[in-house]
């Protein structure tokens, strides 16, 4: 009995996870408009897709966003992570907790927070300070992911490579870096993720007339979501998967 139930509550999560997904790339092949009549089968909204200037120019914002946000984010999160980790037990503890404040703030209390610091500073909202941005609300989620494989780390290989001759880069990019890379790479997915999925902090901070697929949609809502963002949808998914399949398929043991 206690099996069965595992199973169907496994199973509702599943349904609750996957169903409007599904229901999404089928509305996506919809001839009809609307969702609530089926009318045939059609590849005319990934058509319009490539031929909708602004939707191509919102997913390149989006891409270019979270890219640059991301790398950055991971490159200074690291950095950070490296300092933190060489810090005295009581100033480790109340840096890590400062860390942890921002992915406990309300995500509308950070983006108005920045946008009025950009104002005050006198910044003109627009791509970069939604960059910054991004890359502020970034960092965090970079140090929850890679300070956990810096203490895992043997600090003796390193000292052992200084006592044979080496230099500190050169131990740090032989030795420390291969260790913590898996690390570094989770922190710039979760990054990148974050950053693409993200609307209220971008729609603080960016300017008139830039727009990225979440605040795109946003602007839609109003007029009627059209299927073409069912397809563009759709794809984001299917690249989304594709990416998860190939990074989790079973490597070839060395002989």
């Amino acid at each position: 009995m206690k099996n069965i139930c595992q199973k169907v509550y496994l199973a509702v999560i599943f349904i609750f996870l996957y169903v409007p997904i599904a229901a999404l790339v089928v509305l996506s092949f919809n001839e009809s408009k609307y969702m609530s009549s089926w009318g045939g089968f059609t590849l005319k909204w990934y058509e319009n897709l490539l031929n909708s200037d602004i939707i191509l120019s919102a997913l390149q914002n989006t891409l270019i966003i979270a890219l640059i946000s991301a790398f950055t984010a991971t490159v200074i999160g690291t950095a950070a992570c490296l300092g933190i980790n060489n810090m005295q037990k009581l100033p480790r503890t109340i840096v890590m907790g400062i860390t942890n404040i921002p992915m406990l703030n309300a995500d509308i209390v950070t983006g108005i927070s920045l946008m009025l610091c950009f104002m005050a500073f006198g910044f003109t909202l627009s791509m970069q300070t939604v960059i910054l941005a991004h890359i502020t609300f970034n960092i965090p989620y970079v140090i929850l992911s890679v300070m956990p494989r810096i203490k895992q780390l043997e600090p003796s290989i390193y000292e052992a490579a200084l006592d044979l001759g080496a230099s500190r880069p050169y131990a740090f990019v032989k030795i420390v870096l291969p260790d913590i890379m898996p690390g570094i790479l989770s922190g710039f997915l979760l990054a990148f993720t974050m950053s693409l999925d993200d609307f209220i902090i971008t729609h603080f901070t960016k300017g008139a007339g830039i727009n990225t697929i979440s605040t795109l949609v946003y602007s839609e809502l109003r007029k009627g979501i059209k299927p073409n963002l069912y397809a563009l949808s759709t794809i984001m998914f299917a690249a989304v998967l594709l990416l998860l399949i190939i990074m989790n398929l079973p490597k070839k043991q060395k002989s």
